[in-house]
Protein backbone atom coordinates (compact mmCIF):
# COMPACT_ATOMS: atom_id res chain seq x y z
CA UNK A 1 0.00 0.00 0.00
CA UNK A 2 0.96 3.60 -0.56
CA UNK A 3 0.44 7.16 -0.67
CA UNK A 4 1.14 9.22 -3.68
CA UNK A 5 1.68 12.91 -4.27
CA UNK A 6 1.18 15.01 -7.83
CA UNK A 7 2.77 17.59 -9.35
CA UNK A 8 1.89 21.36 -7.35
CA UNK A 9 0.85 22.55 -10.53
CA UNK A 10 -3.29 23.93 -9.96
CA UNK A 11 -2.71 27.76 -8.31
CA UNK A 12 -5.51 28.82 -6.12
CA UNK A 13 -5.58 31.85 -3.41
CA UNK A 14 -1.68 32.65 -4.52
CA UNK A 15 -0.48 29.02 -4.04
CA UNK A 16 0.55 26.08 -6.02
CA UNK A 17 -1.34 22.91 -4.93
CA UNK A 18 -0.64 19.16 -4.78
CA UNK A 19 -3.20 16.45 -4.61
CA UNK A 20 -2.39 13.59 -1.94
CA UNK A 21 -4.10 10.30 -2.70
CA UNK A 22 -3.53 6.68 -1.06
CA UNK A 23 -4.26 3.03 -1.69
CA UNK A 24 -6.98 3.75 1.05
CA UNK A 25 -8.58 6.34 3.14
CA UNK A 26 -6.72 5.13 6.45
CA UNK A 27 -3.26 5.87 4.89
CA UNK A 28 -4.45 9.06 3.55
CA UNK A 29 -5.08 10.67 7.09
CA UNK A 30 -2.64 9.07 8.61
CA UNK A 31 -0.30 10.58 5.86
CA UNK A 32 -2.09 14.30 6.32
CA UNK A 33 -1.70 13.92 9.90
CA UNK A 34 1.85 13.73 9.75
CA UNK A 35 2.22 16.30 7.18
CA UNK A 36 -0.25 18.57 10.37
CA UNK A 37 -2.82 18.86 7.63
CA UNK A 38 -6.25 18.49 9.38
CA UNK A 39 -9.23 16.19 8.67
CA UNK A 40 -11.34 19.02 7.81
CA UNK A 41 -9.33 19.59 4.68
CA UNK A 42 -10.30 16.04 3.43
CA UNK A 43 -12.02 16.11 0.05
CA UNK A 44 -14.53 13.46 -0.16
CA UNK A 45 -15.34 13.49 -3.97
CA UNK A 46 -16.80 11.37 -6.41
CA UNK A 47 -13.63 12.65 -8.78
CA UNK A 48 -11.47 10.71 -5.71
CA UNK A 49 -10.97 11.25 -2.28
CA UNK A 50 -7.75 13.21 -1.55
CA UNK A 51 -5.98 16.61 0.06
CA UNK A 52 -5.19 19.37 -1.05
CA UNK A 53 -1.51 20.30 0.14
CA UNK A 54 0.57 23.37 -0.77
CA UNK A 55 3.70 22.87 -2.91
CA UNK A 56 6.20 23.61 -0.07
CA UNK A 57 4.71 20.65 1.67
CA UNK A 58 5.56 18.30 -1.31
CA UNK A 59 9.21 17.79 -0.35
CA UNK A 60 8.49 16.82 3.31
CA UNK A 61 5.71 14.20 1.70
CA UNK A 62 7.99 12.81 -0.21
CA UNK A 63 10.74 12.70 2.29
CA UNK A 64 8.16 11.26 4.54
CA UNK A 65 7.65 7.91 1.95
CA UNK A 66 4.97 9.64 -0.20
CA UNK A 67 5.28 8.25 -3.75
CA UNK A 68 5.99 11.45 -6.12
CA UNK A 69 3.86 11.17 -9.49
CA UNK A 70 4.61 13.45 -12.44
CA UNK A 71 1.24 14.29 -14.32
CA UNK A 72 3.98 14.59 -17.41
CA UNK A 73 5.79 10.85 -17.05
CA UNK A 74 3.55 8.92 -15.08
CA UNK A 75 0.44 8.95 -16.98
CA UNK A 76 -0.42 5.69 -16.47
CA UNK A 77 -0.07 5.08 -12.75
CA UNK A 78 -1.07 8.43 -12.02
CA UNK A 79 -4.73 7.42 -13.97
CA UNK A 80 -4.56 4.23 -11.19
CA UNK A 81 -4.22 6.30 -8.97
CA UNK A 82 -6.81 8.45 -9.51
CA UNK A 83 -9.30 5.44 -10.48
CA UNK A 84 -8.16 3.86 -6.94
CA UNK A 85 -9.12 7.18 -5.10
CA UNK A 86 -12.46 7.78 -6.86
CA UNK A 87 -13.83 4.16 -5.90
CA UNK A 88 -13.11 5.33 -2.17
CA UNK A 89 -15.60 8.01 -2.42
CA UNK A 90 -18.52 7.85 0.14
CA UNK A 91 -21.59 9.65 -0.60
CA UNK A 92 -23.16 11.69 2.29
CA UNK A 93 -26.06 10.14 3.38
CA UNK A 94 -29.57 11.78 3.08
CA UNK A 95 -30.07 14.15 5.64
CA UNK A 96 -32.62 12.31 8.35
CA UNK A 97 -36.46 14.16 7.95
Amino acid sequence: MAVYVDDAVHRWRGLRWAHLMADTVGELHAMAQRLGIPQRAFQNKASGVHYDIPAHLRPLAIALGTVPLSRHTDRAQLRAVIARAREQWQPEPPPVA
